[in-house]
């Protein structure tokens, strides 16, 4: 660590001699009103542009001045701050991220992109939190939406999307630099943004980021790790519409029991074409591609190369405001055994779609829209994704909604081609596995519905509040078979019911109060002739009843902030967890135009405790304090 900053500080200094002392323009969105909060533009619910107030969805945004008041340095910690995500920390690196229910490290019902690039891995159904990174001060908003989305994302963005849009590369210029030193946690930051000769404009930025093992109830537990990752994003005029190319490479080592580092590395690349084609028509065609390593002793390496196209047509004629479009995609896995394998160990896997949605005018107030997705992937051929919403604005400033949709989640890997032990072991007379992926393993299915309900009553007041319904059928289950072992299966069953609730008051002119909570029901159980001892496995569910978030956002004067974030999550039932309230801190003071202090406290009120995860060996999280600087010109 000790070589690490001082090289990106380096290079901040040398790109900072030839900025001019240009300071970034500052796009936050902490200081804008309530009223102004409300009609920032959104694009994860329908594709489309459209103003949050008037989003037919449970949808919740993290503005770049939540996440830099609040002093998360990852996106996981980031994403705490959205009262209908669940996020708990499993270790130095490992977290559980989920809404509406079936927690778990390796959860498969959520739906996470960057910039409208999927992060999920086939492998799993999941996504590696240990894996995705971004310079906090480069995103423009997260837009987390807590509900089914497969209408026009697809399949497993079952029970919630998360979109991490960043600024663009005219909104990132000049230099900043941010170093983060800290009991546990090390990282530093260098970005320049500069401005092309043709009127575009680029960023380039290098990264570093260290956190360190935990402790547990007896030792340490070996889970810290360290990563680099450097990219580039440009955004330029081109073919009568704008065109962004951006791109990313990193690598990193994670500490684990007894054994050499997990080793991963990776990069990926976007390139993404606008087009305004008339006044009320407009055109987007993305590719994307990414390539993965992951090298884990005693169990596996991976090398997963993925390529994907889409493109969107956008168009408004009379009442109606339709999105079509449609994609393709390509991955090819190979998987090297060590621990455990898979069958086949390369698999060139495929997904394609069509989707269509139609939102009608059916009153000046009154809006009904349908959408469907037709999705075809190489485990269980065409998928059916349909969905259906109504909004209703009885005041402008109120919104009444309510929404039927059908989702699934398409087997992964695991699902299907998983095998361990490597070797087959002989077990009365024939050579069998423990685990075994589920040949006639088929797509979980959930059925949604949602009533909610967004309202600004006043200037310095708004909230809304949600109920859902869903019924999940053809859960994974894991099934003993003949002689030894267990196969996978779709036995298992669950309902879900609850309620959201989020809002923000401005209670003085420099004083701002949010937060929300989630309260849910969560049944799990299998179907008759379901042999699973577990009630439906999952490979983890664990939920809290009640979860939630409650910020203080205070300004002191001109240059001085200070920021409570209070957490509480409920009871874990197994494994079990209690029940905890624990408080995050940032004082940051402005000490020049150009230059941020801040003091960050984390988990402020214990000692320590634990968050998630078995009985043998779980993390327990201390009180810790951290400085971060940031630097701009």
């Amino acid at each position: 660590m000790t070589t690490q900053i001082p090289r990106v500080l380096v290079f901040a200094t040398l790109l900072g001699a030839s900025s001019a002392h240009a300071v970034e323009p500052d796009s936050d969105l902490a200081d804008l009103s309530i009223e102004q909060l409300s009609n920032i533009v959104i694009t994860s619910v329908s594709r489309q542009e459209e103003r949050l107030a008037n989003a037919a969805a449970s949808v919740y945004i993290i503005s770049a001045g939540d996440i830099r008041r609040s002093g998360v340095r990852t996106l996981p910690e980031a994403l705490r701050l959205a009262p209908n995500l669940f996020v708990a920390r499993q270790d130095a690196r490992n977290y559980a991220v989920t809404a509406r229910g079936f927690a778990g490290v390796f959860a498969n019902k959520l739906l996470v992109m960057i910039d409208g690039r999927s992060i999920y891995s086939p492998l799993f159904s999941g996504t590696y939190w240990d894996v995705p990174d971004v310079v906090m001060e480069d995103i423009e908003r997260i837009e987390v939406i807590s509900g089914p989305g497969a209408s026009i994302w697809g399949v497993n963005a079952v029970n919630g999307v998360i979109n991490i849009i960043t600024k663009s590369a005219k909104d990132s210029q000049g230099v900043l630099a941010s170093v983060v030193s800290g009991s546990d946690e090390k990282d530093g930051t260098a970005r320049y943004g500069g401005e092309l000769a043709n009127g575009g404009f680029y960023r380039l930025y290098a990264r570093y980021w260290q956190t360190d093992d935990v402790d547990t109830a007896v030792n340490r537990n070996p889970t810290g790790m360290q990563r680099r990752q450097a990219g580039f994003r440009a955004d330029l005029p081109a073919m009568d519409g704008a065109l962004t190319v951006s791109g990313d490479v990193y690598d990193g080592e994670m500490h684990q029991l007894n054994t050499r580092d997990i080793k991963i590395s990776g990069g990926n690349a976007i390139a993404r074409y606008t087009r305004k084609l008339a006044d009320d028509a407009d055109l987007r065609v993305q590719l994307v591609l990414d390539h993965v390593e992951r090298n884990q002793p005693n169990n596996f390496i991976e090398r997963l190369d993925t390529a994907e196209l889409e493109a969107q047509h956008s168009m408004r004629f009379g009442a109606h405001n339709v999105t079509w479009g449609g994609g393709y995609r390509q991955g090819r896995d190979h998987i090297t055994p060590i621990g455990f394998t898979f069958a086949p160990e390369q698999f060139t896997m495929h997904w394609a779609n069509l989707f269509a949605q139609d939102e009608y005018a059916v009153a000046p107030t009154v809006r009904f829209t349908a959408g469907a997705k037709i999705e075809n992937n190489h485990y269980t051929g065409t998928e059916y994704l349909p969905s259906v919403r109504l909004a209703w604005n009885p005041q402008p400033t109120q919104l009444l909604w309510g929404s039927l949709a059908r989702t699934v989640r398409a087997p992964s890997r695991i699902d299907k081609d998983f095998l361990a032990p490597t070797k087959p072991v002989l077990v009365g007379g024939k050579l069998v596995r423990v685990i075994n992926g589920g040949p006639d393993f088929v797509s979980e299915v959930a059925d949604v519905a949602e009533i909610g309900y967004r309202a600004q009553p006043s200037e310095r007041l708004s909230y809304s509040a949600t109920v859902f319904y869903a019924n999940y059928d053809k859960l994974r289950t894991q099934e003993p078979v003949p002689v030894f072992g267990f196969e996978f299966k779709n036995m298992g069953k669950a309902t879900t019911r609850g309620l959201e609730l989020w809002g923000r008051w401005q209670v003085t002119p420099h004083w701002r109060l949010s937060g929300g909570l989630v309260r849910q029901d969560i049944n799990i159980g299998v179907k008759p002739g379901s042999r699973d001892g577990a009630a439906g496995t999952q490979l983890g569910n664990n939920d809290p009843r009640l979860h939630g978030v409650l910020r203080s956002s205070l300004d002191i004067g001109d240059w001085q902030q200070l920021d409570f974030t209070l957490r509480y999550s409920g009871k874990l039932p197994n494994p079990p967890v209690p029940a905890y309230y624990d408080m995050d801190m940032q004082w940051l003071w402005k000490l020049r135009p150009n230059m941020d202090v801040a003091l960050i406290g984390q988990n402020l009120l214990h000692r320590d405790h634990p968050e998630f995860g078995g009985l043998s060996g779980r993390s327990f999280y201390e009180r810790t304090a951290l400085v971060k600087v940031t630097w701009r010109y």
